[in-house]
């Protein structure tokens, strides 16, 4: 759908809508945090963070790179859901300057302090929720309000995780937190779009089996899916918690396989969001085998962030840019390789898990592809965020 734009507008490209400048720099942010976090994780530079350097990687991916993504997919959707011109110019420019000092200050952190870095940093999404539901509450959509239910228990998760990593050294619960509160907006959102943008497509071609639209197994999935969740996050190694994480992995299968996927091969837009999603009930199923000391708990934890959330959030980058800037919706080679390299980092980090033997090598090949993917995609798209919509 198209978003309405303010007439009156006259300011740079940049900030005529939210993902322009929040796609563009959170990609970028991606892939640079894990050039920084490779050699810090060798030793080989230091972080000036008040945050051990596990918990700034973890912390700068969560919260940095993903509620960037989140705040791009937010400013675009929410004047679509309810009829409302976008935010646009000045007030964009103050909300991502917000979203950059966070990233500073959590740099910062062990010269400015713990106490100021989580004012500054944990800003960001309060005020991204609280317009969020601002929009939503003036246009009278009260069924999108579950979006910024969630986003706003992401932006408690991002307070937590500072006031534990102060308090303990290391933000073991809150980590588990942030990324359910993400699997399960993708659990959400993915629920929503790939079956819609399934149908879209399968429409124009040939008669077929079609997905099933959004139900009662969808409502089950997700509130099963939240329970098993929240079991993880308070006792990940819990046999109860693997027995629920084990019948999550098996919900999503099913709901994955009812969205006919496999008819999307021709259209890599398309595709490349059920591969998304397809990692959502592998790092279910990972996490279920380590609750039973089966494999170790960091598979299932990147089969979720590098797997679901990296593949997923640069499916939903492409294909959004693409569409809200005039163009076709058509994958180029240069972003199906973006597609691949995403994918190649998430596999090559959960078998870096599961091979402790030949870790470094595939730390250093998920890094590598990371980072490729990110800075393709920021690179491929650049004309489009920085220039005007096409007519």
């Amino acid at each position: 759908m198209s978003i309405p734009r303010l007439r009156n507008y006259q300011g740079p490209a940049l900030f005529s809508y939210g993902f322009r400048p929040f796609f563009f720099f959170g990609a970028v942010y991606a892939a640079v945090a894990i050039l920084v976090w490779l050699p810090a994780f060798y030793g080989q530079i230091e972080i000036s963070s008040a945050f051990a350097p596990r918990d700034w990687h973890v912390h700068e991916m969560l919260f940095g790179y993903i509620a960037a993504v989140v705040a791009g997919f937010l400013l675009t959707a929410v004047p679509n859901w309810t009829g409302r011109l976008p935010l646009q110019g000045r007030p964009l420019g103050v909300l991502f300057s917000v979203w950059v000092a966070g990233r500073l200050a959590v740099c910062l952190s062990a010269w400015l302090g713990w106490a100021a870095a989580m004012a500054i940093d944990g800003a960001f999404l309060v005020l991204l929720a609280a317009a969020a539901a601002r929009e939503i509450v003036a246009g009278r959509k009260w069924g999108n309000l579950n979006v910024v239910i969630i986003v706003s228990l992401l932006a408690a998760g991002n307070l937590a995780f500072h006031i534990e990593a102060h308090l303990t050294g290391v933000a073991e619960y809150s980590t588990r937190v942030g990324i359910a509160v993400v699997i399960l907006l993708i659990t959400l959102i993915g629920g929503r779009i790939i079956p819609s943008f399934t149908r879209n497509w399968l429409a124009k071609r040939g008669p077929g089996r079609l997905p099933t639209p959004f139900g009662r197994f969808d409502v089950i999935t997700l509130a099963f899916s939240a329970f098993g969740l929240a079991l993880w996050a308070a006792r990940p190694f819990d046999r109860t918690t693997g027995a629920v994480l084990a019948a999550c992995a098996i919900l999503h299968v099913v709901r994955l396989s009812r969205w006919t996927g496999y008819r999307t091969f021709a259209d890599r837009l398309v595709l490349v969001l059920h591969i998304a999603y397809a990692f959502v009930p592998l790092g279910f199923l990972l996490a279920a085998l380590s609750a039973f000391d089966l494999v170790v708990p960091g598979a299932g934890v990147h089969a979720w962030t590098g797997g679901a959330i990296g593949t997923m959030t640069l499916a939903v980058m492409s294909r959004a840019t693409l569409g809200h800037t005039g163009q076709e919706l058509h994958a180029s080679i240069t972003t199906q390789g973006v597609y691949a390299a995403v994918i190649i980092a998430a596999l090559a980090r959960v078998c870096a898990a599961l091979e402790p033997d030949h870790a470094f090598t595939l730390l250093a090949v998920a890094g590598a592809s990371w980072s490729i993917a990110f800075l393709g995609f920021a690179a491929a798209y650049s004309v489009a965020f920085w220039s005007p919509r096409r007519s």
